[in-house]
């Protein structure tokens, strides 16, 4: 899959010019417009984004996990000697509280469980837990293969890797339990990246795309896509290899979606509109 790295960013016009092969592009080639007789056979569900409030983001965050706890984000950033976790006020972008993870490490994904916050590493194999209130490391852990994307259901912590498996670990042992294998209409669907827990079903970044795949936990059945294109340019961010979409948060008691991207000035509230099938 290192092909993949230097695809440029496309939109759903552009589609139809990626190969086949590559399993983001097959998530791509689900947006094609089908054949009126094979419209419902195989296409998923697309949901577009409707801008509800756009919010303050530190330009120079790096964003690679991202979550809403008591009114408030909460926030990793990457990339070695810049990685941090953050607490940051939602209508001001105002960072309240920060803890620097040492430079060796490149920070990557995070998740809040009980009173805690576990953040990942991308290759050191090694993870982190804080104190969710003070900030303070209060030990470490291992898991094997790469960190990205960070979340949890009721029972697990689950990890993605950047592969097309998901893996769930128990959080008092962080010993992992089971592999979740994610498809889209039958095929694998790699570069799963941040990842966030709505209301039953597990949101997933694809890692340089525009897209977020709305993943069944119990089967790893992609049975929607989110389609943002359009959100890199709103935000103001420099077009360019790293500025991609990039973190995901919901407020459950407010019912609130919110996604932002690695180094982008805003931060955004969304609200999910089916697209209608072609016909």
């Amino acid at each position: 899959m290192q092909d993949l790295i230097n695809l440029p960013r496309f939109n759903t016009s552009q589609l139809w010019a990626l190969p086949w092969k590559l399993s983001l592009a097959f998530i791509a080639a689900l947006l094609l417009q089908a054949q009126p007789a094979q419209a419902q056979r195989v296409r998923l569900p697309i949901f577009d984004a409707v801008v509800v409030n756009s919010y303050p983001h530190d330009p120079d965050a790096f964003t690679q996990g991202l979550l809403f706890r008591d009114g408030v984000l909460y926030e990793s950033t990457g990339m070695n000697g810049r990685s941090s976790i953050r607490k940051v006020a939602l209508e001001s972008g105002k960072v309240l509280q920060k803890a620097d993870i040492p430079q060796q490490y490149f920070g990557e994904g995070m998740t809040a469980w009980k009173d805690e916050l576990f953040s990942l590493t991308w290759q050191s194999q090694t993870g982190f837990v804080w104190d969710l209130k003070t900030f303070k490391l209060k030990r470490q852990f291992s898991y094997s293969g790469e960190g990205w994307g960070l979340t949890h259901d009721d029972k697990h912590l689950v990890l993605s890797d950047g592969t097309a498996t998901l893996r769930f670990f128990d959080p008092a042992t962080m010993k992992e339990v089971k592999r979740l294998p994610v498809t889209a209409l039958g095929r694998p669907v790699e570069q799963l990246n941040e990842l966030e827990w709505v209301e039953g079903q597990i949101y997933a970044n694809v890692w340089q795309s525009d897209l977020i795949v709305r993943i069944d936990p119990a089967s790893g059945q992609v049975h929607s896509v989110i389609d943002l294109s359009g959100l890199l340019k709103r935000s103001g961010a420099a077009r360019g290899s790293e500025d991609v979409l990039n973190g995901i948060a919901y407020d459950a008691a407010k019912k609130r979606l919110f996604v932002t991207g690695k180094l982008w000035p805003k931060l955004f509230e969304i609200r999910l509109l089916p697209r209608p099938l072609t016909q």
